[in-house]
């Protein structure tokens, strides 16, 4: 491990030591209004994240400050350390977010102004990429933010993204095909990674988006060479063949049941509701995904410890935004702490 990777090794203890404990979470949930989770939220580190909110205070604002503050942990580490293929795969999830973003925006017919709330440019400033998040922002509709996005390096996945929409007119397509954007490059990213940790660690992450694509694809109806489409490099815990019987299984839960014989089978859903049992894998592969990314701490000036940490600050930041959100519509907190991905008591 080079010096760099040490150094960003070190770096990342220091920031595990500095993640919020479950009782931090319970506090800040139980906050009566944004007001009261805004004052609560200064006296955690994100404190600076948040200094620049202004009033009215909206769920909206807090997530995107803390995106931004996302941003720069995660930009400081890769600055660090020394491979930066993973990094720059894993970055591009800033850029992917704010494009989802704005097409979605798009399809549901929201002002520029609308659209212009749910974006963070941030992570695009620090890396002089804000361009193409901006050309299809002020592009007049669906159409013509496709055609700005095409000849980019991300074209061709946003071009059927559209057609398949066209076709099914479900919005969430333009998730997955963003998803497969993102799940491409991290696949390549590891074809040069040596160790082992570092390909389990990113191999979730690609299993995760394989199966899911494979689950929900089958939910949705599409063709068997549409849900093809969607797969990204596959992994030997989540092989080809596997992937295969799944997109010819019957029904969603026979789908399921392919994965009795892999490392995944703790993971099937109970639920006898196909779209509460997609609900159910997701989340049960996201506590999996988090709790590796603890386990990843385990060793020392690993690789693989520098991956574990920008997971879990993301999965934090996701955290504190699902409880601004809470907080704004007054859900229950046993609500909210049910759905926030933690560490099991």
């Amino acid at each position: 491990m080079g010096s760099k990777n040490v150094y960003a090794s070190v770096k990342s203890y220091s920031k595990r030591g500095q993640l919020l404990k479950k009782a931090d979470f319970q506090t800040l949930s139980e906050s009566r209004d944004l007001e009261e989770l805004m004052t609560r939220i200064k006296n955690t580190i994100y404190g600076d994240s948040v200094s620049d909110v202004q009033k009215p205070y909206t769920s909206q604002k807090i997530e995107n400050a803390l995106r931004g503050h996302l941003a720069d942990v995660h930009y400081s580490i890769a600055k660090t350390a020394g491979d930066k293929s993973i990094f720059n795969a894993y970055y591009l999830k800033f850029i992917i977010s704010n494009l989802k973003s704005v097409l979605k925006g798009k399809v549901l017919g929201k002002t520029q102004e609308e659209i212009e709330m749910h974006i963070n440019l941030h992570a695009e400033e620090l890396i002089k990429q804000r361009d193409i998040v901006i050309k299809a922002l002020v592009a007049k509709d669906l159409e013509e933010t496709v055609a700005s996005l095409s000849s980019g390096k991300f074209g061709e996945e946003i071009t059927k993204a559209a057609a398949l929409y066209n076709d099914k007119k479900n919005i969430q397509i333009f998730d997955i095909y963003f998803d497969k954007i993102l799940y491409q490059q991290l696949g390549r990213a590891i074809k040069n990674s040596r160790e082992t940790e570092v390909t389990k660690l990113i191999g979730m992450d690609i299993d995760f988006y394989n199966l899911l694509s494979v689950i929900r694809g089958k939910f949705w109806g599409l063709e068997e060479d549409q849900i093809n489409d969607l797969i990204v490099s596959v992994t030997p815990s989540a092989s080809r063949e596997l992937l295969g019987r799944m997109i010819s299984a019957a029904s969603v839960r026979d789908a399921f049941n392919e994965l009795t014989s892999t490392r995944y089978k703790n993971l099937i859903p109970e639920a006898e509701n196909e779209l509460d049992s997609i609900s159910e894998f997701e989340r049960a592969f996201e506590l999996e995904i988090y709790q590796s990314s603890l386990r990843s701490f385990t060793k020392m000036f690993s690789f693989a410890t520098i991956i574990g940490i920008t997971k879990l600050t993301a999965y934090e930041v996701r955290n504190l935004a699902a409880i601004a959100y809470a907080v704004e519509q007054k859900i229950p907190t046993e609500i909210t702490m049910s759905k926030l991905i933690l560490e099991e008591d």
